[in-house]
């Protein structure tokens, strides 16, 4: 089992791959006690039954470099095959602001050809390979050394059998012509903007129906702190307060660290020190806020006035694609979606790109009275009027 921990040996590993048409890659990391993810291990396999396959050890090697793999990653020449990228990707663009290209993500094109929504490794493993994957290190503390022979064996099973699970789902995306539809999604895993989470805007992410400008003003001050501090200081945003005792602050708003004692929700952490001191500015900031600068909620949703027969008919038209194409509904529109095209919403993903052609067209035909639905004994088909 090749074990990698200096930068010469990474090096003459990704030269070979160089020349390969694809190498799968997988990480392993800790992030509970962390804002950012703590690489602890990256495994990379070349195609082939006996292709080499290694661990990439920083812990073990703390000297290494990883510029050899980020030039990998630029290497327009080999195909870099993940499953469920996005953590993955999220670490090398913070810590090589790096994007692997091109990029195949096996979870998405499991999606895509018909295997279910956010269909996991194992079951593709079991599927596709007809093999088994031993979940005794499931929950292994990586970080710690040294690894056992069975913790390094299951990390490189997440790139061996990766090999068979891509070559099959690049076939079947080839033999149907749903490549492209595959880059459309993967453009979205290489936006910096997936990834990039600034103070300002981190109140976005904080769900309330609350639409008071000034509530909203108050959770915004407070959403910037807590984020503010938790990069800064590399710890998660929940250890310094959940976003259910920022709601709480936001409506409770203290004014000291007396009332602040008393948030039922605010852990110890946060009714001392400076977290406490934080939370007494951002409050005092939001309620300070001027009316022309609080936020503005978007309402737009809400204020739609959908038809409901003809987002029931969306509906079972949604419904007779996907199983028609074999690929999950939700991948193609949401609920919410089929609501805001009944309404007459037309920005929406679902009528755009791969989702137009195989729904997104029809739904517009059926908004226009152009087609019917027809039902003959269970099956569902669409009239041309």
């Amino acid at each position: 089992m090749l074990t990698i921990t200096t930068t010469e040996a990474l090096a003459e590993f990704c030269t070979a791959a160089k020349d390969a048409p694809y190498v799968t890659i997988d990480t392993e990391f800790l992030r509970e006690r962390t804002y950012w993810a703590k690489l602890c291990l990256i495994q990379l396999a070349l195609p082939g039954k006996n292709g080499l396959a290694a661990l990439v050890d920083p812990i073990a090697g703390p000297d290494m470099s990883l510029e050899p793999l980020y030039d990998l990653m630029r290497h327009k020449g080999t195909v870099k095959v993940f499953h469920a990228a996005r953590q993955d990707l999220e670490i090398f663009f913070v810590e090589g602001k790096v994007f692997p290209e091109p990029l195949f993500d096996t979870q998405v094109a499991a999606m895509v050809c018909g295997f279910g929504e956010q269909v996991g490794y194992e079951t593709l493993v079991k599927k596709i390979c007809k093999a088994d994957l031993d979940k005794t290190s499931r929950f292994t503390d990586w970080s710690r050394r040294p690894l056992t022979t069975a913790q390094a064996e299951y990390a490189l099973a997440d790139v061996t059998h990766l090999r068979v699970i891509y070559e099959h789902l690049s076939g079947q995306l080839q033999k149907s012509g749903r490549t492209h539809w595959l880059e459309e999604e993967l453009s979205i895993l290489t936006d910096p903007a997936t990834y990039t989470v600034t103070p300002e805007d981190a109140w976005t992410r904080v769900k309330t129906r609350t639409t008071s400008g000034r509530f909203l003003a108050v959770v915004r001050e407070l959403a910037r702190f807590r984020e503010d501090y938790a990069q800064t200081r590399n710890i998660p945003r929940s250890r310094i307060y959940k976003d259910d005792a920022l709601l709480e602050l936001a409506s409770t708003r203290p004014t000291n660290h007396e009332e602040l004692g008393r948030a039922r929700l605010l852990l110890r952490e946060g009714r001392k020190g400076d977290i406490a001191d934080g939370i007494l500015a951002a409050v005092k900031a939001g309620m300070e806020t001027r009316p022309e600068d609080m936020p503005k909620p978007d309402l737009s949703r809400e204020q739609l006035q959908v038809n409901p027969a003809l987002a029931d008919l969306l509906r079972v038209l949604l419904k007779t694609k996907s199983e028609e194409t074999g690929v999950a509904s939700k991948l193609i529109a949401s609920a919410s979606d089929l609501d805001a095209i009944a309404a007459g919403e037309r920005a929406l993903p679902a009528l755009h790109g791969w989702r137009a052609e195989v729904f997104g067209q029809d739904a517009l035909r059926l908004c226009r009275g152009e087609i019917a639905l027809s039902a003959m004994g269970q099956q569902v088909t669409v009239v041309r009027l």
